[in-house]
């Protein structure tokens, strides 16, 4: 049985704000190293996340369409605002920065048109594996990156793919000093995730990480350029290697430039910010809802109008695109927190602390985010993700490293469109008539709350989204038999996830849900969610 579900908007302040408020502090603890770390990784002054984090939390908080997500700008925007900022600046990085905001003012009015059109169900298009592709992706471009700031080293390669075979050459080119700050970030992280202790597991780790790296930067001197002798080599450090932060806040703002809007390459940077900060923010939400304490279900058409109107808002005043983050998300549920407001308060404590404290961010050395980031770039494409991955079938590693190796070669669209096309071309090969690939053929029937499905020919990523509708009226409570008949010649993994997690919520809530025929169908891998075709 659920427990008893906290109010929310007002009433729900008054009844949770010590837990909220809270938990807001310890995520806020956890954001600022992230928001800082993000806008350099990503191009962007400093200031453009902390205003992401800032409007995010005290004003997309209160519009969202979830109760526990935290909003703010995130590692898997990097790559996009990264590319747009050189692509759209030809190398000149003020403009690059102004066109991008231009890019994510139109990306957030998209996204509000997205959400009003009842385009909660995005994700549905988008095949697991190419979703986590383009996350593994996203983070080895991280740590192609990253890996030169944390260890003081200025690499000659331009390009990612150039970036990565240049670092075992790179490495003679450490600075010993830099390096230090830089490994002490990825140890004391690498350390504190790894600890059991219920109160120190506690300790917002990219914080340490930062103090840390703080008080070495004063051992080392950053605020003063000088140089030093090392076994004979002399190398130069100083306040270059900090982070640069201007003096009042209002001297952070900037503002777009529609110059560009007429070309075609603008276009592109636009929708592939709007959709993947969409997809992000979707799957965001999803998870936490399958985490929530209180199993409360987000709307996701809200989501997507909130984060549009925050995006929209940021563009103008210039901030990076904000998603729901998952990482800072599952941080606020871990540390109590029971309604929206605890990522308000989050926002709230970004906003006081860049006001009273803008000395104190200055002091971050740049090697200490950069370690920060290489750790959530480990995160998302670790060997686990690659071993999963294949495990759940042949089909899925391909889908998966096809998204991986275009997209760190090319970009991300063309990585996602590539592992779309090659999902659908794997549907093909295993029979399924293109005919049935974007249009699903089942037919209802319901009688005395027993609700009977019958699915015919395929049900697929591309096309289960007539399903998920139909399942969506259902009251709950109910029965659902959902019949696959012999025509059926494959379920496909995402379709099979979608079953899974269906029946599992739809039970939660004293529902029955039977699949028939599903077990007369072979799995294609040992994995029990694995894609399932005619035997």
């Amino acid at each position: 049985m659920d427990k008893q579900k906290p109010k929310d908007w007002l009433p729900g302040l008054k009844e949770n704000w010590r837990t909220d408020i809270v938990s807001g502090f310890v995520v806020f603890l956890i954001a600022l190293p992230l928001c800082l770390g993000i806008s350099l990784a990503s191009g962007a002054p400093p200031m453009a996340g902390i205003f992401s984090g800032i409007v995010g939390g005290i004003f997309v908080s209160l519009v969202s369409g979830s109760h526990l997500t935290i909003n703010g700008p995130a590692a898997g925007l990097i790559a996009v605002v990264l590319n747009s900022i050189f692509v759209l600046g030809g190398g000149d990085a003020k403009l690059g920065f102004e066109l991008t905001l231009a890019a994510i003012v139109i990306a957030g009015a998209i996204q509000v048109i997205l959400g009003l059109s009842k385009a909660g169900n995005l994700t549905v298009y988008f095949p697991i594996s190419v979703v986590h592709g383009m996350m593994a992706a996203i983070g080895i471009i991280i740590i192609s990156k990253q890996f030169y700031v944390a260890l003081g080293i200025t690499p000659n390669a331009k390009t990612i793919l150039g970036l990565l075979l240049e670092i075992p050459s790179s490495i003679v080119n450490v600075n010993p000093e830099v390096a230090i700050i830089g490994l002490s970030a990825i140890v004391i992280i690498a350390i504190l995730t790894k600890i059991k202790n219920p109160m120190l597991k506690k300790l917002p780790a990219p914080l340490v990480a930062v103090l840390v790296g703080i008080v070495l930067g004063y051992v080392f001197d950053l605020t003063g350029e000088h140089s030093y002798t090392l076994l004979n080599h002399t190398y130069k450090i100083g306040p270059e290697k900090l982070v640069n932060l201007p003096n009042h806040i209002y001297d952070g703002l900037s503002f777009p430039n529609f110059s560009r809007w007429k070309e075609g390459i603008f276009w592109v940077m636009v929708i592939t910010i709007a959709l993947i900060a969409s997809i992000e923010s979707l799957l965001t939400a999803t998870a936490v809802d399958n985490t929530d304490p209180y199993r409360r279900k987000s709307n996701m058409d809200r989501e997507l109008v909130a984060k549009g109107l925050g995006n929209f808002f940021l563009g103008w005043i210039g901030g990076l695109p904000i998603i729901a983050e998952v990482v800072r998300s599952s941080a606020n549920i871990e540390n109590g927190a029971k309604t929206r407001w605890s990522n308000f308060f989050h926002g709230f404590f970004l906003l006081l602390f860049i006001v009273l404290l803008p000395g104190l961010i200055h002091r971050i050395p740049l090697a200490s985010l950069a370690g920060i980031l290489i750790m959530v770039g480990l995160r998302l494409a670790s060997p686990h993700v690659f071993q999963e991955t294949y495990k759940k079938g042949w089909d899925q590693i391909v889908i998966f490293l096809v998204t991986v190796v275009v997209t760190i070669v090319e970009d991300l669209l063309v990585g996602v469109f590539c592992g779309i096309v090659t999902a659908i071309l794997i549907q093909m090969y295993f029979g399924v008539s293109f005919r049935y690939i974007f249009i699903a053929d089942i037919t209802k029937t319901s009688e005395n709350k027993i609700h009977t499905m019958y699915v015919k020919h395929a049900l697929l990523f591309s096309n289960m989204i007539s399903l998920k509708l139909l399942l969506r009226k259902i009251a709950p409570g109910e029965r659902v038999d959902l019949k696959f008949d012999e025509s059926v010649k494959m379920i496909g993994f995402s379709a099979i996830e979608f079953l899974q997690s269906f029946k599992r919520d739809y039970e939660e809530r004293g529902g029955q849900v039977n699949l028939i025929g599903f077990e007369d169908l072979k799995p294609i891998s040992a994995y029990y969610g694995a894609t399932r075709i005619q035997k």
